[in-house]
C-alpha cells in the first residue's frame, strides 16, 4: 500500500512517518515547506534508516499533484497539509480558506481522477466550537469560533458530500486535540516558524532562554485556576492513531469520525508546573488578554477511538513534558543549521 502523506514534513507528519515505517507501510511525502523544513525529513530518515521519497509542492497545484499520482501509483492519502494557527486565521481568513479548503478540493479531484479513494483527514477539535459540556463526544453539535476551525469543518462536510456522490470513497476523519511532545530520541519535534501559536513550544522556548517569558492568554476563564483547559496528547500516540485509521479504512462503509485525545484536561498553569519539573527550569509567565477565538475548556471522550480503532493514548503528561524538553534543549534553534 503506497501512502501519500501531504504535509508530511510537519510536526505531526514526521512522527506519523516513523509510525508508518514501523508498521511496514510505503509512503511518499508531499509538502510545500511553508511551515516545515526538509531537515525534519533528513532526521526521520536517520531514525528509520532509509531514504524518504519526497516531492515538494503545494496541494493547490493540480499539475504537481498529478505528477505525484502518476509517478507513485498512490493507494491512500493521509492529509495533514494545511495552515493551522488560530490567531493568524482570525487575521487572515481568506488565506486559510484558500489554502485549507481550496487545497483539499484540488487534492480530492486529483484523487478521484487516479481512482485513489482512501483518505485519512487531519481534522481538529476546533470543529466543536465552544462545547456545551465536556468531555466532548463525536456526536456533539458542530460549529467553529475561528476561521481555522471553520476550514476544518468545511472540509469535513466536503468529504461527506464526496462520499455521498461516490460510495467507493473510504474516509476517516480524525478530530484531534492538542498535540505536544516529541520523539523520545530528541531528534524531531515541533519547530514553528516565528512566534509559536501553540502552548508547548512557547513554554519550551521560554525554558531554553529564547523568550523572556510565556504569555498566558486569559486568566479569567471559568476553570479551576482561570486559565484555559485543553486535552494535551503526545504526538507519538497521535501518530499511531493514523496507522490504526489506515488499518481500519478498508473495512468502513461510510465516513468514520473519531476523537483522538486522552480524556484528561490540563490547564495552562498545570502544563507550566509539569514542564518546570521535567526541565528543572523556572518558567516566567504573564497573564495577558484572551486571544480571539479561544474557549475555556476542551477535552475529549476518547472511548469511541478505543472501540472503533483499538487505539488509546498511553503517554503521560510527564512524558509529554520530558520529551518536549529533550527536543528543545538538544535543538534550541529547532531544525535551523547554525
Amino acid at each position: 500500500m503506497k501512502i501519500l502523506v501531504t504535509g508530511g514534513a510537519g510536526y505531526i507528519g514526521t512522527h506519523t512517518l516513523i509510525a508508518l515505517d514501523e508498521s511496514g507501510y510505503d509512503f511518499v511525502v508531499y509538502d510545500n515547506l511553508c511551515n516545515s523544513s526538509k531537515e525534519s525529513l533528513e532526521r526521520v530518515s536517520s531514525i528509520i534508516g532509509k531514504d524518504i521519497e519526497f516531492e515538494q509542492g503545494d496541494i493547490r497545484e493540480r499539475k504537481s499533484l498529478e505528477r505525484v499520482f502518476e509517478k507513485y501509483k498512490i493507494d491512500a492519502v493521509i492529509h495533514f497539509a494545511g495552515l493551522k494557527a488560530v490567531g493568524e486565521s482570525v487575521q487572515e481568513p481568506i488565506k486559510y480558506f484558500d489554502n485549507n479548503v481550496n487545497g483539499t478540493l484540488v487534492l480530492l479531484d486529483v484523487m478521484k481522477k487516479y481512482n485513489c479513494k482512501k483518505i485519512v483527514f487531519s481534522s481538529s477539535a476546533t470543529v466543536y466550537g465552544d462545547p456545551h459540556t465536556t468531555p466532548i463526544e463525536e456526536d456533539f453539535p458542530l460549529s467553529a469560533t475561528n476561521p481555522y476551525g471553520r476550514s476544518k469543518l468545511f472540509i469535513e462536510e466536503i468529504l461527506r458530500d464526496v462520499y455521498k456522490s461516490d460510495k467507493d470513497f473510504q474516509i476517516v476523519l480524525l478530530r484531534y486535540f492538542n498535540p505536544v511532545g516529541a520523539h523520545s530520541s530528541g531528534t524531531i519535534g515541533e519547530d514553528p516558524n516565528g512566534i509559536p501559536n501553540n502552548l508547548m513550544p512557547f513554554i519550551a522556548q521560554t525554558a531554553v532562554g529564547k523568550r523572556d517569558y510565556l504569555s498566558v492568554f486569559g486568566g479569567d476563564y471559568d476553570t479551576a485556576d482561570g486559565t484555559g483547559v485543553r486535552d494535551y496528547i503526545h504526538v507519538v500516540d497521535l501518530a499511531l492513531g493514523h496507522v490504526k485509521a489506515l488499518k481500519k479504512i478498508k473495512e468502513i462503509k461510510e465516513p468514520l469520525t473519531v476523537n483522538l485525545g486522552t480524556g484528561i484536561g490540563y490547564s495552562v498553569l498545570d502544563m507550566i508546573k509539569s514542564f518546570e519539573k521535567a526541565s528543572n527550569k523556572k518558567i516566567p509567565y504573564k497573564i495577558v488578554e484572551r486571544r480571539a477565538g479561544d474557549i475555556a475548556k476542551c477535552f475529549a471522550n476518547p472511548s469511541y477511538a478505543k472501540e472503533m480503532l483499538d487505539w488509546e493514548s498511553v503517554k503521560t503528561i510527564e512524558q509529554m513534558c520530558e520529551d518536549s524538553w529533550k527536543w528543545q534543549s538538544d535543538n534550541p534553534n529547532g531544525y535551523a543549521i547554525i
